[in-house]
């Protein structure tokens, strides 16, 4: 694989900074994440659902020396990217330039992290953008069917929630709330910063200590996070929606990245639903014309995951749908794969592994993100092995732990058929 002769290197600043350089001296841009952990909407309460969302927003909209204009012409006169977003699990900031720019962009990055001014009008702005985010997705067959999915298997857990918030709690949020969060979590303890390009590990220290060197921690240490506990459960929910498609949802809670379970369920999930060759996509798509849309995902998280398998079919066709659904993973469960089954889905999985690691930025945000995850940058190779050392054993092991009637949530939009 790539990264072998990639050169990846960390340190840990004396304030707490983790800093991880991936040099590439082949090309003459260098691309740059700077991660914060212990945040992101597990953080969130239903009271502040959104909260974070709202701060990426707004974070990039000026700070105690400049305004959201300047910091726009700032970065577009170099022609560099910068960006701010979060997830469940953290807040990210994106960084992009040619390398002679790299630190000028850096240091408005730094600027916007530690000392934002939250403009009252820009959060209002935000915040009014964020609300018709939020309608246009009740209108959204998909998403109307993964929200009530969500809500089914993580209850008042902050995963049950939208990004984005609800209307209530994104309209209660304010400046002070925005200030607080902001207090609370952005910390140098809690950053990561991943930097990829024409840069090594020294020249990166001397620019991450300029910028970054005197930002403090503050004397307490970061309050641990307490969420309800997850538990795996049965639901039925159906929208009755005038759609032209039924969109069909069914979801199992399933364990957390540090799981030795994560590494066998992410090859279920690329051998039932990813791509034109997968299971689902044959058998109910090819073989018997049910689906337009259908596919599996189980996406990586720090809490108990979801693994999620999805269809959009024609309203006279959701009960035959949600039964093919079932039977694709009631057949998972008692018989056994070929082995040739499974080592097409590991060379698939591995193959857009790889895949996602030809740039900078990619390289920037896969390490990065390990780092923040908690399994650090040798997660790389392990995470490969992991895959590599996967049995048809295991995988009907796994199946029948996780995948079972009893812990089936569904979720359905659409029209009624009479």
């Amino acid at each position: 694989m790539k990264s072998n002769h990639k050169h990846i290197q960390q340190t840990k600043l004396h304030n707490g900074i983790t800093l991880v350089v991936i040099e590439n001296p082949t090309t003459e841009i260098i691309a740059g994440r700077i991660f914060c952990r212990n945040a992101g909407s597990r953080w969130e309460s239903p009271d502040n659902a959104g909260i974070f969302h709202l701060l990426a927003s707004v974070m990039a909209k000026g700070t105690r020396n400049l305004s959201s204009l300047e910091i726009a012409e700032k970065v577009e006169t170099i022609g560099a990217a910068l960006g701010t977003d979060t997830s469940s699990d953290y807040f990210l900031t994106s960084i992009k330039t040619v390398t002679d720019d790299f630190e000028q962009i850096l240091e408005i990055a730094g600027e916007m992290l530690r000392y934002p001014s939250f403009p009252q009008q820009e959060l209002e702005l935000e915040k009014n953008i964020t609300l018709q985010n939020i309608l246009s997705q009740k209108e959204q067959p998909f998403n109307l069917a993964f929200n009530q999915l969500r809500q089914m298997m993580y209850g008042q857990h902050p995963y049950g929630f939208s990004i984005l918030g609800t209307e209530e709690s994104v309209n209660n949020i304010t400046i002070e709330h925005l200030r607080q969060c902001h207090k609370r979590h952005f910390r140098p303890d809690n950053i990561v910063i991943s930097l990829a390009g024409k840069i090594d590990l020294e020249q990166a220290t001397l620019m991450v200590n300029k910028i970054f060197g005197d930002w403090e921690n503050p004397p307490h240490s970061m309050d641990s996070l307490t969420t309800p506990v997850i538990e795996a459960k049965s639901a039925y929910g159906k929208i009755d929606q005038q759609t032209q498609q039924s969109i069909i949802m069914m979801g199992y809670i399933t364990p957390s990245m540090d799981s030795v379970d994560y590494p066998v369920l992410k090859l279920i999930s690329t051998y039932l639903g990813n791509g034109l060759s997968s299971r689902l996509f044959v058998e109910l798509r090819e073989k018997r014309g049910l689906a337009y849309d259908v596919s599996a995902f189980y996406p990586t998280r720090l809490d108990k995951s979801q693994f999620v398998v999805y269809m959009g079919t024609a309203p006279v066709n959701t009960e035959i749908g949600m039964e093919g659904l079932q039977a694709e993973i009631s057949r998972l469960r008692n018989i056994t794969l070929s082995a040739e089954e499974l080592q097409t889905a590991k060379n698939k999985l591995l193959g857009q592994y790889a895949l996602g690691k030809q740039t900078n930025s990619e390289f920037a945000q896969i390490f990065g993100w390990y780092e923040t995850l908690g399994v650090g940058i040798d997660y790389d190779r392990t995470f490969q092995d992991n895959i590599n050392a996967v049995t048809v054993a295991q995988i009907q092991e796994v199946a029948n732990k996780y995948l079972r009637d009893e812990f089936l949530c569904t979720s359905i939009v659409g029209q009624s058929v009479q």
